[in-house]
């Protein structure tokens, strides 16, 4: 025996039906050509099986095994002491009450029974555990936590594939991926030209995946209520599948994520093949999938996503002439009919064709030959054919097998090979070897306990240390990347008339953990008709998003990406008009809300935004960035509506102006009047009123006072020209005097007495003249200072009563009309933030904020 080879049973003398001594050793490198076994329950099918995984793991060639109904978790199975205990956990209970016997007792008599088989075998117990250590075994159980589970449903990670050498194939695997994801939710024999629904999703896929971006689930949902391209071929995406429609078809796919048994599809590890195949140290692994529990539609929903891994692994690696991997399904029926194209056909077909350049083999088993595709198989190198049922089953094989071959099989004689077959006989046609021979397969050096339930897959697992691999490896040895956790995969709230958007708790966020690759949505969620939603600018730099935030900032800091979270933002301008104050003012009452109670209960007055001017509100958000989800009520145009009321409501009670007034001077100054103008309008008033009551009431004395003033000057003026008289007078009289005396001496010529006497009476009355002037002026003088003293009195009173006025000033508050109000910002308000990575951290801090 080559040590290299398979050791699968011994030849059977087809003229005896006898088993030989001669040793059946098989390649496996045909088995790059693939391999197909088939027959009847009770042929040893399983078995033939089971001995060909486990010549695999001893040739350290690492298997993805498909058990739809629980057989193939024996190959856990493998007890190298062959001790009784070993077996007893795995004996079917219902063995006890059948046979009569103890479980030890058939326990015992396992063990003996594969003592005796591996002898007669020539299987040695060093072989047994040779199998043992050669692989990691372990079984994963999809939809299920009994083993470890498989997240399928958090990621549809775009392939590490480039799309444009490479856009065939990966056509294929999407349209393989929605029409399996269709068929999950009922939507079976979907035909992809003409369904809309198909077109849709398979378009949505392709944008992300061509651009090399991964979906998930959640986007998926999203972006069919709100596709991130405006056209579906020649029409609008509207016109070609109605919003409303949309809708329902999101409502539909959101029921994955929404049923809680759908809760164990969000968990587990992910499809990474290669972390499947391999352990970190790079020892292979046989991965086994139990799908005994799901239904069919789950089934084939998972096995279309496993087979679409695996191939697209399988373009990652080097080409290969040796068995690399080993890809087993142990029942196709129903994933290769010849008719029908079921979503696991494509990549199939596919692998059939083309996985031996890269060295992957697939082993198929069915017992059902009437429904597979022949055609398809045609690229297998080898054919397993175990007992059959009926005739019509091996007459409808040895069609398909003629077609397949091409006439290279003769009928004639593979019938009469099949014709002989027994149980564990098989006919092995390899097209590596000349013609079909007579096999019996091997003993199993695995406990073949039959199929296993659900609920002892815990204890397989453990009885292999089988657990979560904690660091899946890459291709080329590299660690793949983290998964989106089940926190960011939760179900989308999708709308009503009034509710639209994916839905979790309101935060406030200031700066707070995220993950820059799951933390919300490339898609922006979709809001109902008639909210009005704005993106607020980015005024911060990462240096002042660091001191909003009150954090040093680490050199290494970078910002990852931008992700906008929902907020309320309500704004009104309010005109207060009063002409009787003299107001004419505009005011702006602004509010920004950044946590709502979901009753949709807000106190404005809490939540004063004193930032930037919001005149100039951005209409849309960041290229690439990401969106949180919205909460309700932002979501719900009936409790906007109520809001926007609320606020309005708000406003009109807090919105006023205070106008400063001084009624008995008529003065009035509105909000745009400082304290000192309108003092100095209210003294100026005074001054103009005191001035003009005191012309008014002062005009009779000034008019007697001008009277008296020009009678006093009259006077004065006659009193000089008295004074001017009576001085003359006193010289002629002092004049006549003389000549008087001369006369009267001798001297000079005589004047008479008479003249004398007249001149001198004449002085007298000049001098009386005189004195009455003078007691005329001063009696003028004290009338016109009585007179100076009326007027001045009154002038003070005037004063001091107008002066009073002056500080008589009350203060009113001007309201608005509701009328006046006008809510010219009232919406969701996307607030953004900085996803920054420092070192092994990625957290948020706000991008917007007051300058």
């Amino acid at each position: 025996m080559t040590d290299s080879n398979f050791y699968l049973g011994r030849l059977v003398d087809a003229k005896t039906a006898k088993p030989t001594n001669t040793r059946v050793e098989y390649d496996p490198a045909d088995l790059t050509t693939h391999a197909v076994v088939t027959g009847m329950t009770g042929s040893g099918k399983t078995g033939l099986c089971v001995a060909l995984l486990e010549e695999a793991a001893l040739q350290n060639v690492p298997a993805i095994i498909i058990d739809p109904k629980g057989d193939l978790t024996n190959l856990l199975l493998h007890f190298p002491d062959l001790l009784p205990s070993d077996f007893q956990p795995w004996i079917d209970p219902e063995m006890e009450r059948r046979t009569g016997k103890s479980m030890e007792e058939i326990a015992k008599e396992a063990a003996n029974s594969w003592r005796t088989g591996l002898k007669e075998w020539g299987i040695e117990p060093a072989r047994l555990r040779a199998l043992q250590n050669a692989a990691r075994f372990a079984i994963y159980t999809p939809g299920s936590d009994s083993g470890i589970p498989v997240s399928v449903l958090s990621s549809l990670a775009a392939p590490d594939l480039d799309w444009e050498s490479n856009r065939e194939v990966l056509r294929e695997r999407i349209s393989s991926t929605v029409t399996a994801l269709l068929g999950l939710v009922g939507m079976n024999d979907i035909d992809p030209i003409r369904s809309r629904e198909h077109i849709l999703l398979s378009n949505i896929f392709e944008f992300h995946w061509s651009a090399g971006n991964d979906l998930d689930l959640t986007e998926l949902i999203l972006q069919t209520q709100t596709p991130p391209f405006p056209n579906l071929g020649a029409f609008p995406v509207d016109t070609f599948f109605p919003a409303k429609d949309r809708m329902e078809l999101a409502m539909v796919l959101n029921n994955i994520l929404a049923a809680p048994a759908f809760e164990t599809w969000r968990e587990g590890e992910t499809l990474d093949v290669q972390s499947m195949l391999f352990m970190p140290d790079g020892t292979p692994r046989h991965s086994i999938f139990y799908l005994a529990h799901l239904s069919d539609g789950e089934r084939m929903f998972f096995v279309t996503l496993l087979l679409s891994a695996v191939e697209t692994w399988m373009r990652t690696q080097k080409g290969s002439t040796a068995l690399r991997a080993l890809l087993y399904m142990d029942e196709i029926y129903g994933y290769l009919p010849p008719t029908a194209v079921p979503p696991s056909k494509g990549p199939l077909l596919r692998m059939l064709k083309q996985a031996r350049a890269f060295g992957l083999g697939l082993l198929l088993a069915t017992q059902n030959p009437v429904d597979i595709d022949y055609k398809a198989l045609s690229n297998t190198g080898t054919w397993f054919i175990g007992k059959l049922q009926t005739e019509r089953d091996k007459n409808r094989l040895l069609d398909g097998l003629e077609s397949a071959a091409g006439g290279g099989i003769p009928r004639a004689q593979m019938d009469k090979l099949i014709s002989s077959l027994g149980k564990r006989i098989f006919v092995m046609h390899n097209v590596h070897e000349k013609m079909p021979v007579l096999i019996q397969s091997r003993w199993a050096m695995n406990f073949l306990a039959g199929p296993m339930t659900r609920a002892q897959i815990p204890d397989l697992n453990r009885l292999v240390g089988a657990g979560k691999t904690s660091a899946p490896v890459a291709a080329e040895g590299k660690v793949s990347p983290p998964q989106p956790s089940v926190e960011a995969l939760q179900p989308v709230v999708l709308p009503s008339a009034s509710q639209p958007a994916n839905v979790q708790p309101a935060v406030n966020r200031q700066s707070q953990t995220a993950n820059p690759k799951t933390d919300g949505s490339l898609t922006k969620p979709t809001l109902p008709a008639g909210i009005r939603e704005y993106f607020l600018p980015q005024n911060y730099s990462l240096p002042e998003a660091f001191r909003s935030a009150q954090r040093a900032m680490p050199s290494q800091a970078m910002i990852q990406g931008v992700v906008y979270r929902p907020s309320l933002l309500a704004a009104a301008q309010v005109r207060l008009l009063d002409r009787k104050y003299g107001v004419d003012s505009e005011i702006t009452k602004t509010a920004l809300v950044d946590s709502l109670d979901r009753r949709g209960i807000v106190r404005w007055e809490e939540f004063p935004y004193a930032g930037p001017a919001l005149d100039k509100v951005e209409t849309t958000a960041v290229s690439g960035a990401r969106f949180g989800t919205i909460d309700a009520p932002l979501n719900d145009s009936k409790s906007m509506t109520a809001l926007q009321k609320d606020f309005t409501d708000w406003v009109f009670r807090n919105a006023e102006v205070t106008a400063r007034a001084n009624t008995k001077l008529k003065v009035f100054g509105g909000p745009d009047v400082s304290q000192a103008e309108f003092m100095k309008a209210c003294s100026d008033a005074a001054r103009d009123a005191r001035d003009t009551e005191i012309a008014k009431k002062t005009a009779v004395i000034e008019k007697k006072i001008n009277t008296l003033e020009d009678k006093l000057a009259g006077e004065e003026r006659e009193l000089r020209e008295d004074r001017s008289d009576l001085n003359n007078r006193n010289l002629e009289s002092g004049a006549n005097l003389l000549e008087l005396g001369a006369s009267v001496l001798g001297f000079g010529r005589k004047k008479s007495v008479s003249t004398q006497f007249t001149k001198h009476r004449l002085a007298q009355n000049a001098k009386a003249e005189v004195e009455e002037s003078e007691d005329t002026i001063a009696q003028y003088k004290k009338d016109l200072s009585a007179l100076v003293r009326e007027r001045d009195d009154l002038t003070t009173e005037i004063n001091n009563q107008w002066s009073s006025l002056v500080n008589e000033i009350s203060e009113v508050s001007i309201k608005p009309k509701k009328t006046d109000i006008y809510v010219n910002l009232f919406g969701v308000a996307w607030k953004p933030y900085y996803l920054v990575q420092s070192g092994a951290d990625t957290f948020e801090l706000p991008a917007f904020g007051a300058e």
